[in-house]
């Protein structure tokens, strides 16, 4: 029997413990974090979840590959933000798709699509369902004759590979593990890995702009695309294969990162390596996370491109058991499929030792081993311990961004100051930690971990209060709502703020030429036209 993945919560129904272990687990928790309730809930089964009646339904040329039953459109109603997880976990559905197409080639996409357009019904592109921003949801949907979302993880193949220029044409649905084992078997990789890898799709990635595995250089998947391929209600959209070109505002630039707002994404060329053999790595610790972030500066500076630059504060070593809270901890990696990294890692060494970085002797791996290992097995198993905090009444989300070096120790202590004083309001007490996730020439992306006692039935209000005080700072200290977790819906009122309004009329002009009926995802990134668009005017801000 196939294995389904839980309609409410990360990963498959069989990996959701049972009672006693879910108890156990919950306990475990709660000793290590001092938080929690004594009692953990289970989730409300689907059986018990009570659905609106499907608005739609769909031809009988399509109704080989599409699906309106409760478990269909749960599952795909919600991304898996900390918001997501506790509404679907307590039964809530508030804005199920009426129906799921789950198309096999691109000819059935179109299919799909033309006939959702044709029927008034909003279209909401689906990758892997991981988004954590309320990427996926169909709230707002209301002006339509209902919502059709597109599961495009059966257009999942490699369809070429180019070795020659170092490239392959791969299906946007396709996930992650699925990806790399087909590129495996030319002996290629393309070394992106988002936490999400186990189920998140390449068209997602893209739509999304999402970080992976390096931490400097390559960090966006941006950087490994080469040309993209989209379905819109005015017909394909599809940038040439280059390496590089100067011809004005770049196709395949505006479609990263448009969030299924302005097409279908259905293919992409990605550029592809070799897999590589050379591999060496260090966890050097600092007395402070200034001093630490004082030596991932001096390294990104000092272009020695680590693929592994990970700077982690000492709350977050003590959570993921890679430090005992006394210190920063900075994981510390290089590989490649070509020479000795060696030498690299001993100058990013000899660079950490000039900031008062301390490590293990080359003979003292197994210590420095042990240290990355218990993180990296911690930064893996994040999404499943998540769902288990919401069970045990444990509040757990996140806040990434990224800021200029020089701005980086006033924006951090701001953020750090009204997160804090919003999760003392709201929650009592709690812990905020912070690592770099990516790190630049020109700045840091910090990743802001919130833990605190939830409240039962207030959970959501308890979080909405946090991240507008988390997000507010970061936006009025200079920031970016999202260094790689999307805009989505949950970010959108800080993204108007952000981005030039002048830019934002562009934007929607471009929503109009190639989405007139505002079908596409609406509410992603701009205001779908007509009557009905309700959100408050950007303010303006001096400057953009």
């Amino acid at each position: 029997m196939k294995r389904r993945l839980k309609h409410w919560g990360w990963g498959y129904e069989d990996e959701w413990p049972a009672p006693a272990e879910l108890r156990a687990s919950a306990g475990l928790l709660r000793s290590h974090l001092g938080l929690g309730a004594a009692e953990p809930e289970q989730p409300v089964p689907l059986s018990a979840v009570e659905l609106p009646r499907p608005r739609l339904k769909p031809p009988s040329s399509l109704s080989a590959f599409c699906a309106s039953d409760a478990y269909e459109r749960a599952l795909h109603a919600y991304g898996r933000s900390y918001r997501d997880v506790v509404r679907a976990f307590h039964g809530r559905f508030e804005n199920p798709p009426d129906v799921v197409a789950r198309p096999r080639e691109e000819a059935e996409v179109h299919a799909v699509l033309d006939w959702a357009l044709a029927a008034g019904a909003a279209v909401i592109p689906y990758g892997g369902g991981t988004s954590v921003a309320g990427g996926v949801e169909a709230a707002g949907c209301e002006r339509y004759t209902g919502v059709v979302t597109i599961d495009l993880k059966g257009l999942d193949r490699v369809l070429e590979v180019d070795r020659i220029s170092g490239a392959a044409r791969i299906q946007a649905g396709a996930i992650g593990p699925r990806l790399e084992s087909q590129l495996a078997e030319h002996g290629l990789t393309l070394r992106h890995y988002p936490q999400s890898f186990q189920f998140s799709t390449l068209g997602g990635w893209v739509a999304t702009r999402a970080a992976g595995h390096y931490a400097t250089l390559y960090t966006h998947i941006d950087d490994l695309v080469e040309s993209v391929r989209a379905l819109t209600p005015k017909g394909v959209w599809e940038s040439r294969r280059l390496p590089g070109s100067g011809a004005g505002v770049s196709p395949d630039r505006m479609l990263l990162g448009s969030e299924g707002a302005l097409g279908v994404i259905t293919e992409a060329w990605v550029r592809v390596r070799p897999r590589p053999v050379h591999r060496a790595s260090a966890a050097v610790s600092f007395a402070d996370f200034a001093g630490g972030a004082q030596a991932v500066r001096a390294l990104a500076q000092a272009a020695l491109y680590p693929s592994n630059c990970r700077l982690i504060d000492a709350a977050e070593a003590r959570v993921t058991g890679a430090g005992d809270g006394s210190h920063a901890l900075l994981l510390l990696g290089f590989e490649s499929a070509y020479h000795d990294v060696e030498p690299a890692l001993s100058l990013g060494l000899e660079c950490c030792g000039d900031h008062g970085g301390v490590w293990a002797a080359r003979g003292g791996a197994r210590r420095r081993d042990d240290a990355a290992g218990s993180w990296r097995e911690a930064f893996l198993r994040a999404p499943y311990l998540r769902d288990v905090c919401v069970a045990a009444g444990i509040l757990s989300e996140t806040i990434e961004t990224a800021i200029t070096w020089e701005r980086f120790p006033e924006f951090h202590e701001r953020v750090l100051a009204a997160a804090g004083a919003a999760v003392r309001e709201t929650c009592g007490e709690g812990t905020i930690t912070c690592r770099f996730t990516h790190v630049y020439p020109d700045g840091p992306a910090p990743y802001y971990t919130i833990l605190a006692p939830a409240r039962r039935g207030g959970e959501l209000s308890q979080w909405a209060q946090i991240k507008a005080a988390a997000s507010d700072a970061v936006i009025d200290a200079g920031g970016t709502i999202t260094h790689h977790h999307a805009v989505g819906r949950e970010n959108r009122r800080w993204y108007d703020r952000q981005r030039p309004d002048a830019f934002a009329l562009a934007l929607s002009a471009a929503k109009r030429a190639l989405d007139p009926a505002g079908a596409l995802n609406p509410g992603v990134l701009i205001d779908p036209p007509g009557p009905l668009s309700r959100r408050a005017p950007a303010r303006r801000r001096a400057s953009a």
